[in-house]
């Protein structure tokens, strides 16, 4: 942008700073992140249309805002489809019966660490991390731990979370960003599970010490009925079909979620005797829209900053270090700047990084928020719903995460090597 709109980029880059520290001290102001950061995102294109002097700087600025939305769209329609799916299985207590299943009824403490780690590295790679976060959660509140132990617990519940999202487009945001920026194929993505879920077994391994008690679990399961099942089932079948036919036939993931979703729709309203009492439209409403709003406020915010070019700072790190180590000092920032602003950035500043780089990065962004509490949404949820999870009590492990965390960036670095 240029003659009358020269004297605005500070003013946004103010905006951008306050919508951050809204995100950052949320706990403390009691302002929901996704209406800061839509006030400040709107309010930065709106000001930019206001200072544009001429007909040329206006074109320019509505062509933006257009590819602002049109990114913005298709990550949103995505979502919905997703977390429908997941908002109806939750409800009618499929994920709850999937968990009680698998475990036994009496088991160590021990071994019970190491089987929550590897449902929530296999659940969130399926789900989103916060409905992840939160069966995990409630498992740990039945079993009366002390409460060393369920920080430990909840320690590797949040790292497995966020590693088990990064080897899907429906397990992380910003890997799902990364690859609708078409960075990554979607078959590369899926071999980071290999290095993410050697970490979290590493991690477990660590957090295992003074686990030595015995639980007993006390299964809860729900009635199943056949329309349940069938959506389960079609749940799986649409993520499959996503990555089957994305690698054969380049379909967008967005559109086969929604076809996926359609077929929902058609299974509940033919099979399910309750389709006026329960319809399941009602799921589209009972979705988290305050994190959608929170990723339409970012986006808007990200793409305001391009215009004014104001995104090219970010890539002077990658001038100063080789893409390798910015990559992983990135994912240290996640843990203090929330990844999803921070990866929007990036995506926007122009970085020219190799396929296997832009794995680094997705596995950086992903899991770097681990290292503390407050540094992704599974942390933030978890401190929530667990009594004695703070700031200070989760620092107690931030080596161990540390390592589990650079451990995990060079196995997808010598990943990276093998398949480039």
């Amino acid at each position: 942008m240029e003659s009358s709109l020269l004297s605005l980029p500070p003013v946004l880059i103010g905006l951008a700073v306050l919508a951050l520290l809204g995100v950052i001290f949320e706990e403390v102001t009691h302002i929901n992140k996704a209406k800061i950061t839509l006030f400040f995102g709107t309010l930065s294109w709106l000001l930019m249309f206001v200072a544009s002097g001429n007909e040329e700087e206006t074109l320019a600025i509505s062509r933006g805002l257009s590819e602002s939305i049109a990114e913005i769209a298709g990550l949103w329609l995505f979502l919905v489809a997703a977390m429908t799916f997941v908002a109806y299985l939750n409800k009618k207590g499929m994920i709850e019966n999937v968990v009680y299943l698998i475990m036994p009824g009496k088991v160590t403490e021990r071994k019970l660490l190491f089987l929550t780690g590897l449902f929530c590295f296999v659940f969130s790679s399926l789900a989103d991390n916060i409905t992840a976060t939160l069966v995990s959660c409630s498992l740990i509140l039945t079993l009366n731990l002390e409460l060393k132990k369920r920080i430990q617990f909840v320690t590797l519940v949040v790292f497995a979370v966020n590693s088990g999202g990064v080897a899907l487009i429906t397990g992380d945001v910003t890997t799902l960003m990364i690859f609708l920026a078409g960075k990554v194929e979607i078959l590369t993505l899926l071999t980071l599970a290999l290095p993410s879920a050697i970490t979290v077994f590493v991690l477990a391994v660590f957090l295992c010490r003074g686990l030595s008690g015995t639980v007993v679990l006390e299964p809860r399961l729900n009635s199943v009925r056949p329309v349940d099942a069938v959506i389960s089932v079609l749940f799986l079948a649409t993520i499959i079909a996503t990555i089957t036919f994305n690698s054969l036939f380049s379909v967008p993931p967005v559109l086969m979620f929604l076809f996926g979703l359609s077929v929902m729709f058609l299974v509940s309203r033919f099979m399910s005797d309750d389709s006026d009492l329960d319809p399941i439209l009602e799921y589209v409403r009972s979705i988290e829209f305050e994190t959608l709003l929170f990723f339409l406020g970012i986006l808007l915010l990200v793409g305001s900053l391009k215009e004014i070019q104001a995104l090219d700072s970010l890539v002077n790190i990658y001038q100063v270090m080789p893409p390798l180590a910015a990559n992983y000092v990135m994912g240290v920032f996640s843990a203090i700047i929330d990844n999803v602003p921070l990866t929007a950035a990036l995506l926007k500043s122009g970085i020219d990084m190799t396929a296997a780089e832009w794995m680094g990065l997705t596995y950086a962004v992903g899991v770097g928020g681990s290292l503390l509490v407050i540094g992704s949404a599974a942390g933030i949820v978890a401190m929530s719903k667990i009594p004695g999870l703070t700031f200070a009590s989760y620092l107690r492990y931030v080596v161990h995460l540390f390592v589990a965390y650079t451990l995990g960036y060079a196995g997808v670095y010598l990943l990276g090597q093998f398949l480039y």
